[in-house]
């Protein structure tokens, strides 16, 4: 078997986003709601998006700002609020999150265009959107600066809403019926909803049987 080796040091910035985001596959999407200082609502989807540990509880989003060094409204909402909401967005209600992605300019509230609803936020000052399957609100952790243009934002996740027929008493989460989207190269996206399970083996069960067991279709 032979593969092909790629030095991102001979990819130009278009090329090098191009490869990664075909070859990082499915990235979970982050619909990110914040306010401005005076109080103006945002919304802007994020592909570069993952929780990374739950104790503390942290998630990160990646954003590339302006070309002239200009804040991306989500950006520089957190940077003022020190607050926003992650939405996780399922496959209903893709086509709005899409209208939150349009570069509008900051006088313009994507929610309001794309017709998503929302409430207040209980922990944050951001707005929660009804329409997604759950929502994080979050207080920003600390900014990564990569690079002039390009941040990483940590948040610390304070309450999470998930809709009240995706959980139990027991708290699991129908992750089948989250329908969650994810993010694949170009404009192509996944559904999560083909799903399957494997079990890690102990280290004993390893050395008797030397395999995982076996799948269980759950599509």
């Amino acid at each position: 078997m032979e593969f092909e080796s790629i030095d991102l040091a001979d990819f130009d910035h278009a090329s090098r986003y191009k490869f990664l985001t075909a070859a990082v596959v499915p990235r979970p999407i982050a619909l990110v709601t914040t306010l401005s200082a005076d109080g103006r609502p945002n919304a802007g989807a994020f592909s570069f998006f993952n929780v990374l540990t739950h104790d503390p509880a942290i998630v990160a989003i990646g954003v590339e700002n302006h070309a002239d060094m200009r804040f991306k409204d989500t950006a520089r909402n957190i940077r003022e609020t020190e607050e926003f909401t992650v939405h996780i967005a399922d496959h209903a209600m893709v086509e709005k999150m899409e209208v939150c992605a349009i570069k509008f300019g900051p006088e313009v509230d994507e929610i309001a265009e794309a017709g998503l609803t929302t409430v207040p936020g209980d922990m944050v000052r951001s707005p929660r959107i009804i329409e997604a399957p759950a929502a994080l609100e979050c207080r920003r952790y600390m900014t990564l600066e990569v690079s002039r243009a390009r941040e990483i934002i940590l948040g610390e996740v304070l309450g999470v809403f998930v809709r009240e027929d995706l959980v139990n008493e027991r708290l699991h989460v129908d992750q089948h019926g989250m329908d969650a989207v994810g993010r694949l190269g170009g404009h192509s996206y996944t559904r999560t909803r083909d799903q399957f399970e494997i079990v890690t083996p102990s280290v004993e069960q390893w050395a008797e049987h030397g395999t995982a067991s076996v799948a269980v279709s759950k599509g």
